[in-house]
């Protein structure tokens, strides 16, 4: 077994010094049968304390004050963890759901809400006429073979491009001009999926390659966060789909955060006061690491 290390640390800068507002981070997963989180840690220069809440996801939240004044802002997260990511193999369906269309469970429609609704204007039906031939391409019109196609066409056909700006590109757009960020692929599978019924939710977390997983410590990810959507099949639950790298099941990926919308999920938030154009910008970096299980 791999134990993976992920650092993330971010630092603002500023031309004169400026006093600090709340900020929200976003950064600790949770702890469950696919990820052990074995330990944990936030530092936050200047100094801050530091409360700890949970969102209506169920999300680990902390909120920091921080004291005094700075022409630096500094925080970094990492923490340690044993990755246990669902084999596509093993993606068990109830039978009934194993061919398009069905329906969910009346008790288990109620709680997934919202998330099974579409959440942006799409008056000509563009992500809808973009599904169907999926759909009837599919053989036995499977559940699974239709989200795969979905997954796989998003990495294959568009076009992935960077973006500095903040938020989340209408789905429409990405449509329309074949490209976007994960965020903006994540975005389109799920209202993809919304469209056929499913619902679905955006995760954020971190990719890792562990094809470069060997001995010692060794850099298997790095650069930034990653984005990717989660569909609910019963059965089998809410399975990892990420668009960007055509994967399926939870490998190479570690959640930190679900949300119904990507608006939700923004890994660090919060504000400043000072003088006009003080901030001079910010620096992102991100490591993953791994090294083998000792067994301890």
């Amino acid at each position: 077994m791999t134990i993976l290390t992920v650092t993330h640390k971010t630092i603002y800068r500023y031309a004169s010094p400026v006093a600090f507002g709340e900020h929200r981070l976003m950064f600790r997963p949770r702890d469950s049968h696919d990820l052990r989180l074995l330990d944990t840690s936030l530092a936050v220069t200047p100094p801050a304390s530091i409360r700890w809440l949970h969102d209506v996801f169920g999300n680990s939240i902390a909120v920091a004050r921080i004291d005094g004044e700075a022409t630096e802002l500094a925080i970094t997260s990492s923490f340690r963890a044993k990755h246990y990511p669902l084999a596509l193999q093993a993606v068990a369906i109830e039978p009934y759901a194993e061919q398009y269309p069905f329906s969910y469970a009346a008790e288990e429609a109620i709680d997934l809400g919202r998330t099974a609704e579409r959440h942006y204007p799409d008056p000509d039906h563009l992500v809808d006429l973009w599904v169907r031939p999926f759909i009837d391409a599919a053989p036995g019109r499977g559940t699974m073979a239709i989200l795969l196609a979905l997954t796989r066409a998003i990495h294959g056909q568009f076009t992935y491009r960077r973006r500095t700006e903040m938020g989340t590109q209408d789905p429409v757009e990405t449509l329309a001009t074949r490209s976007g960020s994960c965020r903006d692929y994540a975005l389109l599978m799920m209202e993809a999926a919304r469209s056929l019924g499913l619902a679905a939710r955006f995760v954020s977390g971190y990719l890792y390659d562990e094809k470069l997983i060997g001995g010692g410590d060794t850099l298997v990810g790095g650069g930034e966060t990653h984005a990717w959507t989660q569909i609910y099949l019963p059965g089998a639950g809410w399975v990892e789909f990420d668009p960007t790298n055509a994967l399926v099941g939870g490998k190479n990926l570690i959640r930190v955060a679900v949300t119904r919308d990507p608006a939700q999920a923004v890994p660090l938030s919060g504000s400043y006061t000072g003088p006009a154009g003080a901030c001079l910008g910010m620096s992102i970096e991100v490591q993953v690491t791994a090294k083998p299980d000792d067994g301890g």
